[in-house]
């Protein structure tokens, strides 16, 4: 991993402020962002940990878990709410065989994420896959 990491950083480091590229760079490499690169960059960089970890988990973009190859996506919304989404977020989790604080399966190949909305209320209950509706 770590001459992966040192690519990236050759293509970073010269350019201050450049955190939220190598992060964007790391997480295309490896699907999210391994807490050994974190401890690595800060250690090579000298930047400490906490400003990897601050744009990390300020950014909705980045994720710190690795992510499943296929994304599905659950709008918890009012209308999708009203519509029902809780049964159906509720009929995939029984299908993945995921818990409560699981969110992808073992062998990661699904992640169910939810979110507040998608901005489709009129096809309510909305669930997305793989970026397709």
């Amino acid at each position: 991993m770590k001459e992966q990491l040192d690519i990236l950083i050759e293509d970073f480091h010269s350019k201050k402020g450049n955190v939220i590229s190598l992060l964007q760079s790391t997480q295309d490499l490896f699907g999210y962002i391994p807490e050994e690169a974190v401890f690595y960059f800060s250690e090579v960089l000298d930047i400490p940990t906490s400003v990897f970890y601050g744009v990390a988990t300020f950014y909705a973009q980045f994720y710190l878990k690795p992510r499943g190859k296929n994304i599905i996506t659950a709008c918890r919304g009012t209308a999708c709410h009203v519509k029902g989404s809780d049964r159906l977020i509720n009929s995939v989790k029984r299908e993945l065989a995921l818990s409560d604080e699981e969110h992808t399966t073992k062998d990661l190949n699904f992640t169910l994420e939810q979110v507040a909305c998608v901005g489709a209320c009129s096809m309510a209950p909305v669930v997305i896959i793989n970026k397709k509706v």
